[in-house]
């Protein structure tokens, strides 16, 4: 006999940021559920509100923190002993006012890779990874600019922070891009970035990659994650998206927003079909097309992860 579906209760949960990518967790106090675990802080949307009024009431209650600036970011489900709960994420990266704690025992300001509290409440695994993604993906474009040329502008973009490249070349001759990948994915490595590896799981796994990137064509033919840590795929439209978030992949790639030097003339999504297309994902989505190193904060208002690109990353 099916179990009876339960009511879906909706709640705001804040990511609280900082410059240097630290965000604030709550130990939940003893009088509540999961006494102990930590969370991100926020609370029940009530009825007549957005979640995002209700993320703005419940930090002004919780914390006395005054948002300023709330973007949206991914939605995630997940069904506890004691509820069926509809979680709507939201990064702050902006706010007013000092920190005085009213429902927590106690809070801290933790770094996904290189959490020191726990546990953390269960449907926060997911999230906890997501925030391990960086925020911009530089994919490289060898076959185009030929590989030294390559090689030049990743260090230089290695240096200057890049911590996420997709190896796109499969216009490469095979000799050549044996060669290329596994330079990339060792410059990667020695920064401390991810490398991840369009279509080619093989040539992935042979030059120890950290994950594999799949084109939308790629995504359609599956019914299974790949066996990587990181799998992301390329996607046009929300059937593609939610494709990809039924996979359980880690990250999509969705455009182009603007017009692009590949294709001239045409016109682009735009900022407002983009944020409808990723409207209430539970996976990060990187917004693509046309985009500039100065287009990370509108991207994110619009409900990206953050941006992917070739020329502008590579400068």
């Amino acid at each position: 006999m099916s179990k009876p579906q339960r009511k879906i209760v909706h709640v705001a949960a804040a990511v609280i940021t900082r410059p240097d990518g630290s965000f604030l967790l709550g130990q939940r106090a003893p009088d509540t559920f999961y006494p102990g675990y930590w969370e991100f802080p926020g609370g029940k949307v009530e009825p007549g509100e957005t979640p995002r009024d209700a993320l703005v009431r419940e930090l002004d209650e919780e914390l006395g923190m005054k948002v300023d600036v709330a973007w949206p970011w991914i939605v995630r489900e997940h069904e506890y002993e004691h509820a069926h709960v509809s979680l709507h994420f939201f990064e702050v990266p902006a706010w007013h006012g000092e920190i005085d704690d009213k429902v927590h025992s106690a809070l801290a300001w933790q770094r996904a890779d290189a959490m020191d509290v726990g546990p953390m409440l269960p449907a926060n695994g997911p999230i906890l990874k997501a925030l391990r993604l960086p925020r911009t993906m530089g994919i490289t474009h060898a076959a185009e600019i030929g590989i030294d040329a390559q090689l030049a502008q990743l260090d230089a973009a290695l240096a200057g922070g890049l911590k996420l490249v997709q190896i796109r070349e499969l216009a490469l001759p095979d000799s050549e891009r044996e060669t290329f990948a596994p330079a990339v994915v060792e410059r990667c490595h020695a920064a401390g970035a991810l490398a991840v590896v369009n279509e080619d799981a093989a040539l992935a796994r042979a030059i120890g990659a950290d994950g594999v990137h799949l084109p939308s064509r790629r995504l359609a033919e599956i019914d299974t994650r790949p066996d990587f840590e990181w799998v992301g795929a390329s996607c046009h439209d929300r059937s593609e998206l939610e494709k990809a978030a039924a996979l359980g992949l880690d990250y999509a790639l969705l455009g182009a927003v603007k017009p692009t030097h590949s294709h001239p003339g045409q016109a682009g999504l735009g900022w407002e079909a983009f944020g409808k297309f990723v409207e209430r994902l539970p996976l990060p989505v990187f917004a693509l097309g046309g985009l500039a190193a100065g287009d990370l904060t509108e991207a994110k208002a619009a409900g990206a992860h953050g941006i992917a690109g070739i020329r502008a990353i590579w400068g």
